[in-house]
């Protein structure tokens, strides 16, 4: 089976073609405020560096959020117009998870990304993957009350936290994700929506006026 993966939920473009046990080309870039330029581009590539063409694909696995919600909004779309299109089947896995799997360390994982203002989304997952604490926007002293109950913990992050000086840089094991979800559910490409975890400040500056 050849899966794509597609993950443009930070300011970083994560995308791989995998087939079977192997890795037939990735991509892992910054791309910050080009990403809605460039992802597509280097998604392109990707089938250029595997010799393969799109309607080879079987599956897609996309990363529907937490995170940028600009960005999460650029994969999705991508990831369904090729879905729809080629009629593909996709399902979705969601940032938090991926870190997590990606990780080799046998303590509790708990990917962390800056939500800002004192927030983070986050989540706890125990060696096997399992979900601990489920994924979530939430105050960061609310977490470490949380996280007092987990007797030991390495927090996953690509961005500066307080209070987690010594966190595991997150760096995605591709083959590893895929490998993970590869025979989750597939879903229509019309119900592949992001999962933000919160309002968009739009809609938090909306309510406040009610």
């Amino acid at each position: 089976m050849r899966i794509l993966y597609i993950d443009t939920s930070s300011s970083f473009l994560y995308a791989g073609i995998t087939e079977k046990d192997k890795l037939l080309a990735e991509c892992k870039k910054r791309f910050d405020h080009d990403l809605s330029k460039e992802a597509l581009k280097e998604i392109i590539h990707l089938f250029e560096l595997a010799s393969l063409k799109p309607d080879q694909i079987d599956k897609i696995i996309v990363v529907n959020g937490p995170g940028s919600f600009t960005g999460i909004r650029i994969g999705i779309t991508i990831a369904k117009v090729y879905a729809w299109s080629l009629k593909t089947k996709i399902t979705t896995i969601t940032s938090l998870e991926a870190m997590a799997i990606s990780s080799t360390n046998e303590k509790v994982k708990v990917p962390m990304m800056d939500a800002r203002r004192g927030y983070v989304y986050a989540s706890a997952y125990d060696k096997d993957n399992k979900i601990m604490i489920p994924p979530q926007h939430i105050k960061l002293e609310s977490l470490l009350e949380k996280l007092n109950e987990v007797e030991e913990y390495i927090v996953i992050t690509n961005d500066e936290i307080e209070k987690f000086p010594n966190h595991e840089t997150y760096s995605p094991d591709i083959l590893k994700i895929v490998n993970f979800c590869k025979d989750r559910e597939n879903i229509s490409p019309h119900a592949v929506n992001p999962n933000y975890l919160k309002q968009t400040e739009a809609e938090e500056k909306k309510n406040e006026n009610v």
